[in-house]
């Protein structure tokens, strides 16, 4: 979580060595290759993990997360095999653990964002959001609104949006209004939602990078946007889902735009410190 990576590969490969068969460390190998972006070594790890715990809802998440970077920057043909083993591995998540919020919305993602041929499609997003209804709400609004944005019902997807704001105030769901706003193009409603999020989101977790991650998009707020990313590498609500060296990246985006060459080229060396292998860090360090 610290953004040790290499720290926690080499700890994990010694354990791996005393004890090939010790799922738990395949599956934490898995997670720390994920977080460099280091996709088919994370695969490798996620489905060894997988064949050792077969009904861990967790390992199924990560796989299909994994498998999902990789069809992200595949040809068509090997796109649609991965997407399948995608769509097979969220499944398997939310069926092994029916209670995961993650699980449930990487499943609610995969539904919304897949074709039909791969076993995608609107009206799957709609049966599950009702089904999960109950227990997650918040999430069944997002689903809702999601679907409607795709379907360029705007004025549904924004009130879906906020219907998912309206169960409890959470960070994440004004991160999710804030980037419908950003990706429309109303930049001002954008910010302001943004700046909810940031507000009520007293944990300084992953969801203010996300929120600085869309300023920093929208050229909008750079000293916020700045500011907002120092906190989370002090805070210790620290996660894989928003990668240390990841934010080290994105402040060193933000001093180059300001003239701080000699501050982002410091930013990218702790990023590379912590992860030798971290592909993003150095092409930006080469192209300061």
């Amino acid at each position: 979580m610290d953004g040790r990576v290499d720290d926690a590969v080499h700890m994990l490969q010694g354990q791996l060595s005393a004890n090939p068969n010790d799922a738990d460390a395949h599956l934490l190998l898995c997670r720390a290759y994920m977080s460099t972006t280091e996709v088919d070594s994370a695969i490798h790890e996620c489905e060894i993990a997988a064949k050792l715990k077969p009904r861990d809802s967790r390992t199924q998440d990560w796989l299909g997360r994994a498998y999902g970077l990789k069809a992200d920057n595949a040809g068509p043909l090997t796109g649609l095999k991965l997407a399948l083993r995608v769509r097979d591995a969220f499944q398997a998540a939310v069926a092994f653990d029916p209670h995961s919020q993650e699980a449930a919305n990487d499943l609610a993602e995969y539904y919304v964002g897949a074709p039909s041929m791969v076993g995608g499609g609107f009206d799957k997003a709609t049966a599950f959001a009702a089904t999960i209804e109950p227990e997650m709400p918040q999430l069944a609004h997002r689903i809702r609104a999601r679907i409607a944005e795709k379907q360029k019902d705007y004025t549904t997807a924004e009130r879906e949006f906020r219907a998912a704001i309206a169960v409890k105030n959470a960070p994440d769901a004004w991160v999710d209004l804030g980037g419908m706003f950003k990706r429309h193009k109303q930049n001002a409603a954008a910010i302001e939602a943004l700046q909810h999020a940031l507000a009520v989101d007293k944990a300084k977790d992953s969801n203010i990078v996300d929120a600085a991650s869309f300023l920093i998009d929208m050229n909008a707020e750079p000293e916020l946007a700045l500011k907002t990313l120092q906190q989370y590498l002090v805070s210790s609500a620290k996660s894989d889902d928003a990668p240390v060296v990841h934010v080290h990246v994105l402040i060193a985006k933000l001093l180059a735009a300001n003239g701080d060459k000699a501050g982002a080229a410091s930013e990218l060396n702790k990023a590379l410190a912590l992860a030798s292998n971290y592909a993003p860090a150095k092409r930006a360090l080469q192209e300061l």
